[in-house]
């Protein structure tokens, strides 16, 4: 999972650890969950919203979700269920399932429910999420609350609505439906602690933070591991990328100058925490299978251009 804020580069150096471990004969899935994602642009094809295979390329295939298709994933999959509870405190319209959809944290959460369902069917050795920025990742840690908190307004908006508080007692046994609405809470809260479980498993999960040698990537990268800390997950690599190498000018030299100070700073703070590599800034963008060869090439270099431990 590669998170950070936007414009440092978390979408090339996904291609380029997906790449490399296809290279390394691992099946392996590329998904982008951004708003605006750039797989189909850095790979020179169009991808979209089905797991698709990339050419020239074994083992490797590449996926683009957005919002639409997340929720309506999550509506067929779950939309039933909401609507058989909801359903038992009057007749509704199956539409207000879609209003559960656009609970805070649903497509986040969904969207992790689903990349455990691919892990869990084994269909793939290595699953890479380039995450939306960074706020995505923050957001999505506070999700179980967030939508639990959403589902039951949405449970007393409907019983205050049709005037039902006689029926808040009789909640363990609804006429209309098999389950209950605090059932259905609890099958969520539930699925909310796997994906936290999850989450937590170093066996299956790996943080991956990419930042800039600059006050406000430095700065975020602080917040972004200070909250995964307080949730208990760890980082174990930090990509340093677009780094000025041989300043051959008065402007590159204040570049290289500023660059180095930020690093050392991330050096001195996380060195002992995680595994640190600098990326050096490219001289063309990263585009096709050979440049995000490149990358991988620098990320996976023994040793590679900067990394310290």
């Amino acid at each position: 999972m590669l998170a950070g804020k936007g414009g440092v580069g978390k979408t090339t150096c996904s291609a380029a650890l997906a790449l490399q471990f296809a290279r390394l004969g691992q099946k392996t899935l590329v998904i982008s969950s951004d708003p605006t994602p750039s797989l189909s642009d850095i790979f020179e094809m169009n991808i979209g919203p089905v797991e698709k295979p990339i050419c020239g390329i074994s083992n490797l295939y590449a996926l683009e979700i957005h919002s639409e298709v997340i929720r309506g994933k999550w509506k067929e999959r779950f939309g039933p269920e909401i609507y058989e509870v909801l359903s038992a405190f009057s007749d509704l319209d199956y539409d207000f399932v879609d209003y559960i959809g656009s609970a805070p944290g649903i497509e986040e959460e969904y969207l992790l429910n689903y990349i455990m369902e691919l892990v869990d069917n084994g269909g793939y050795e290595r699953i890479i999420w380039d995450t939306a920025p960074a706020g995505h990742t923050l957001r999505l840690l506070h999700m179980p609350e967030l939508f639990l908190s959403h589902l039951e307004a949405a449970a007393k908006f409907y019983l205050n609505l049709y005037g039902a508080f006689d029926k808040i007692a009789r909640t363990v046994r609804l006429k209309k439906s098999k389950r209950t609405i605090l059932q259905i809470i609890a099958g969520w809260r539930q699925l909310s602690q796997k994906v936290l479980a999850f989450l937590q498993d170093r066996d299956h999960t790996a943080f991956i933070l990419v930042t800039i040698a600059e006050s406000l990537g430095v700065r975020l990268t602080e917040r972004v591991l200070k909250e995964l800390a307080e949730h208990r997950l760890s980082v174990r690599h930090l990509i340093i990328n677009h780094l000025i190498q041989e300043a051959d000018c008065p402007f590159h030299c204040r570049r290289e100058a500023m660059q180095r100070q930020y690093v050392n700073h991330l050096r001195h703070t996380y060195g002992r925490q995680m595994t640190l590599v600098q990326v050096p800034l490219q001289p063309e963008e990263v585009r096709g299978i050979q440049g995000i060869r490149r990358i991988a090439d620098i990320l996976f270099s023994e040793p590679a251009v900067g990394r310290t431990q």
